[in-house]
């Protein structure tokens, strides 16, 4: 490791580079000393027919030199030379940060039209939602799906089910600041399998789905212990703490038996540090006006 934190790899770097340029200028010395006509060489065909060696032209050696000076002035005013910066400051996030100042100096005008209008107009605007949809295209839709209706895991944005709530300010805030959830895993809290497949049949008669008759009153019993305090006694979730509304048969982890089964025997841990599921915030990385788009893409996506 020690290899990858040295100055060693800097210092051959910047030997091998100014090294290279010397030998480029001793190079164009050396050819340049014979101004005599063209020598023969010791190539022969044909008996008479002998190769000349023809001195570089001028033009093509004076533009070698010009090549040379501009890289020792290049290499002295940016960074090049191992780990020199360079007496001219020079970053590529430096240069990023002032390309990113002058981009939102340019369209912070129409970002300002589109903040002063509510969520409902703004998701009418076909120009605003034509941006908006290729900002959720660059940064949602590897998670979402590029049509918005998400993967196991990830939410579907069309479904009209809002764990978070749906409302415009609860989509900017998701949107802003990011949403990590938890659900425990309860298989040795409900029993076991059985209790585990009793809790998975009461909540799918929820939504209609067929079940285990025999394990309703079993799993309504142990949801009423155990889950109700995230879910609800009627099953329709907290919005406060992300908790899924049960009763509408969105399942965002998948709503086969085996599926449901898996998340209540094991959980499902969204932190941004552990989890595979989470949604990270995007203030800091979005400018306001581009998360006020999103939120009216989002919101328009079930609305419009």
């Amino acid at each position: 490791m020690s290899d990858f934190t040295s100055n060693f790899w800097s210092y051959y770097i910047a030997i091998m580079t100014v090294v290279g340029l010397v030998f480029c200028a001793w190079l164009l010395v050396a050819v340049g000393r014979d101004k005599g006509k063209a020598s023969e060489t010791t190539h022969v065909w044909d008996g008479d027919l002998t190769e000349l060696n023809h001195q570089l032209p001028n033009w093509w050696r004076w533009l070698f030199w010009v090549l040379l000076i501009f890289s020792v002035g290049y290499l002295i005013y940016y960074p090049g030379l191992g780990s020199f910066k360079g007496l001219g400051n020079w970053t590529q996030t430096g240069q990023f940060d002032k390309e990113m100042a002058a981009l939102d100096n340019q369209t912070r005008p129409m970002y300002d039209r589109f903040m002063a209008m509510n969520v409902e107009d703004l998701a009418k605007d076909q120009q605003a939602m034509g941006m908006a949809e290729r900002i959720f295209q660059n940064n949602c839709a590897r998670c979402h799906g590029s049509d918005a209706r998400g993967f196991i895991g990830f939410p579907n944005l069309r479904s009209g089910a809002w764990s978070w709530g749906g409302e415009p300010a609860d989509i900017e805030q998701s949107v802003s600041g990011g949403r990590t959830g938890f659900m425990p895993p309860l298989g040795e809290t409900l029993g076991g399998e059985l209790g585990v497949n009793a809790v998975v049949a009461y909540m799918r008669s929820l939504s209609g789905l067929d079940h285990d008759a025999s394990l309703l009153l079993r799993g309504e019993i142990l949801y009423e212990d155990n889950c109700a305090m995230c879910h609800g006694t009627d099953a329709k979730g907290m919005k406060d703490i992300g908790a899924s509304d049960l009763t509408d048969g969105v399942w965002v982890h998948g709503g086969s038996e085996r599926a449901m089964a898996k998340v209540v025997e094991f959980g499902i841990n969204s932190d941004l540090a552990d989890g595979d599921f989470a949604m990270p915030a995007y203030q800091g990385v979005l400018s306001r006006g581009q998360i006020y788009l999103l939120t009216a893409y989002v919101w328009g996506l079930t609305n419009r």
